[in-house]
């Protein structure tokens, strides 16, 4: 009874396992493992992204004038 109980269970986590697996490959979760190690090395203009500006006034425009 405990043997057939520890069975089943092995082979229900087992079949949860291989689903798991196949569902991670059907999502894409191997299409490019060394995409990311490349990418970092990828200029951010090249993708239409700006880099990200130190804090304070845009270089373009001279600062506020101080209050009174």
């Amino acid at each position: 009874m405990i043997l057939t109980g520890l069975i089943l269970l092995s082979l229900a986590l087992g079949l949860a396992a291989w689903l798991g697996f196949v569902w991670s490959v059907k999502s894409g979760q191997y299409d490019d493992p060394e995409g990311p190690k490349y990418r970092m090395l990828d200029d951010d203009e090249e993708e239409g992204r700006r880099p990200k500006s130190p804090p304070g006034p845009p270089p373009n425009e001279p600062p506020p004038p101080p209050k009174p």
